[in-house]
């Protein structure tokens, strides 16, 4: 044993009890699931129930549940070990009526109906998966995201995501939505609150202007991370820079500063017509920036690599 394995001793057992709420969707909000199984006593993941394209766009509608496709990825990201059940949730079809849609999805659907519920769906999917913690929709009902995009109003996430052009605000509909109990209590219980990485308007913000998830968020005791994506993303931020993001959780996602921001520092190939994005320390106000090389150097598109990405919020827990 070396002299440094008691002070690594201490600090798993320091952590074995952190609760932690991870809020997004998308590919980015599993990444970073990965990245926090590593660490948390406790995770809960709060995935944005506005998805309205692919597989997730032509079953919510048409079976009035929340979009199931990034909460399955939510799901499958905090069920690491191989299985048949995780085969099956990855399954997706290429051929007939069913073309496009991802079994997963389908299961979800199906278990909702045969109980009448959609989060005894997930929670039964995540004890046949094994699934390390809880996944749950940031609202019990499927929403309809709008924005204010340069003085016109677009609506649809895929819309959104698309636009070119500055996004002032991010509304949800129906007006009378709320966010789910489960999910206030994640975020309310919370030692850790990680937002991001993925789409910062239709993933990250669209969750928080669910009324009642930036409340909590501002009122928990929680220490807040908000993980900085690598690159603009060609559409909702392009021409961003990394200070703007930050400030858009503000502005548009109506919640309080960051405790801290997690920003790459390290070798990254930024795809033609992106441009990178940074954050460096005094240029957030009042906002501890911390750096690490947290970059996926095999990836073929940037994207944050979890073990990596995890030493740097294991540090922040």
């Amino acid at each position: 044993m070396t002299l440094v394995d008691p002070v690594l001793e201490e600090l798993e057992q320091d952590l074995a009890g952190v609760q932690v709420a991870a809020l997004g969707g998308g590919h980015g909000l599993a990444g970073a699931l990965q990245a926090i199984l590593d660490y948390a006593g406790g995770l809960t993941a709060v995935v944005t129930v506005a998805d309205d394209g692919g597989s997730s766009g032509r079953l919510s509608p048409a079976l009035e549940i929340p979009p199931p496709g990034d909460i399955r990825r939510a799901l499958l990201a905090m069920s690491p070990e191989p299985s048949v059940w995780r085969d099956l949730m990855e399954f997706r079809f290429e051929e007939s009526d069913v073309a496009g849609h991802s079994l997963g999805n389908l299961i979800i659907a199906a278990l909702t109906s045969l109980s009448g519920s959609f989060e005894d769906a997930l929670d039964t999917i995540g004890r046949l998966l094994g699934t390390r913690g809880a996944v749950v929709p940031a609202a019990p009902v499927p929403l309809v995201l709008e924005a204010d995009v340069d003085g016109g109003v677009v609506s649809g996430q895929v819309a959104i995501a698309r636009s070119h052009g500055r996004i002032s605000d991010i509304r949800v509909k129906p007006a009378d939505a709320h966010a789910g109990r489960r999910a206030l209590d994640a975020i309310t219980l919370a030692d850790q609150i990680v937002l991001g990485p993925g789409s910062l308007f239709t993933s990250v913000i669209a969750g928080l202007r669910v009324p009642g998830i930036a409340e909590a968020v501002n009122a928990s005791r929680g220490r807040l991370v908000y993980v900085c994506n690598l690159t603009t993303q060609d559409g909702e931020t392009l021409g961003m820079s990394g200070p703007d993001h930050v400030a858009a959780l503000a502005e548009v996602g109506r919640i309080r500063p960051p405790d801290a921001v997690v920003t790459h520092d390290g070798p990254l190939v930024v795809p033609p017509g992106l441009t990178r994005v940074t954050v460096r320390e005094g240029e957030v106000a009042g906002t501890p920036v911390v750096a690490g090389d947290v970059a996926d150097p095999a990836a073929d598109w940037p994207r944050h690599d979890p073990a990596r990405l995890g030493a740097v919020l294991r540090r922040l827990a």
